[in-house]
């Protein structure tokens, strides 16, 4: 059965197999979107490599022939959380993701730090204030709050990775649909951006899309699960300024091959990403 959701150009489906086991299988070539291959190649080995006791579904085996790559999982029989978020389902999640943090901290996975994996990424606001600067872009588009603290959203984006640094193994996309809710356990799918970092960087980069679906009170639930986790208020509003930057400016960059509506996404993202940061620094 063909399974829907995320952005991945390939096959993503639940087999059953002659023995009647069910499995889930996902693969992708290298058309139409010759990244993705090496996205499905991370996800297999940090997939791997995980503790048995983390809430991810098995790796059972993985193929990597003339381009094509193909990852068999454990299948779960599990829902997404359903969209408009739902508060007793977003409480599971974030205690979920509390757990978790603690589980893989420190990381018992080698991969890169925060500041490696989204080094790149995480300029937008430097790149749209440059553009800005030498006339190609009057960023007419973006929100007129925005364009007033431009200065401030590029100094503060410039110091997101010592905000970011820590030694606990991210999702590094934790949204929606990565997540899985069983009867006891809530899933977590889809691990090619893992990095190391801090503890609380997965739930400030899930915000933004709790925020656009339309949880009650989204912002305060997440606000209050921050607190209470201890993260500090600055850094989390630095790294959320970061993310906000970079989802604006790649919504206004041409799709990527075989992503057509990735764009929007973005775009919507960085729109409640933005409305966060506003109400965190209440900045005139």
């Amino acid at each position: 059965m063909t399974q829907a959701g995320g952005f991945s150009p390939g096959v993503a489906a639940r087999v059953r197999l002659a023995d009647g086991r069910r499995v889930f299988v996902k693969g992708v070539g290298p058309e139409p979107n010759p990244e993705t291959p090496d996205l499905h190649r991370a996800e297999a080995r940090i997939t791997a490599a995980l503790p048995d006791t983390a809430p991810v579904p098995s790796l059972l085996m993985a193929f990597d022939i003339e381009g094509w790559v193909v990852l068999v999982l454990e299948d779960v029989d599990g829902e997404a959380p359903a969209q408009p978020w739902q508060v007793d389902e977003l409480h599971r999640v974030l205690a979920a993701a509390a757990e978790l943090s603690i589980l893989l901290d420190p990381s018992p996975v080698e991969a890169p730090t925060v500041a490696a994996r989204f080094g790149e990424k995480f300029q937008g606001w430097r790149r749209l204030s440059a553009a800005a600067a030498e006339g190609s872009d009057d960023l007419a588009w973006l929100d007129p709050w925005a364009r007033r603290n431009l200065g401030r959203l590029v100094a503060r984006e410039a110091v997101w990775s010592a905000a970011a640094a820590g030694s606990a193994l991210i999702h590094g996309d934790l949204r929606a649909d990565n997540i899985l809710l069983t009867d006891d356990r809530v899933m977590v799918v889809d691990w090619p951006w893992a990095a190391v970092g801090a503890s609380w960087f997965d739930v400030v980069a899930m915000g933004p899309s709790v925020i656009m679906h339309g949880a009650p009170e989204a912002m305060s639930l997440l606000d209050q699960h921050l607190r209470a986790r201890g993260a500090d208020r600055e850094d989390v509003t630095t790294v959320l300024i970061a993310m906000a930057g970079y989802f604006l400016r790649q919504s206004v960059q041409p799709p990527p091959p075989g992503l057509p509506t990735v764009r929007g996404f973005q775009r919507a993202q960085g729109e409640a990403a933005l409305d966060w940061a506003r109400e965190r620094t209440r900045w005139g």
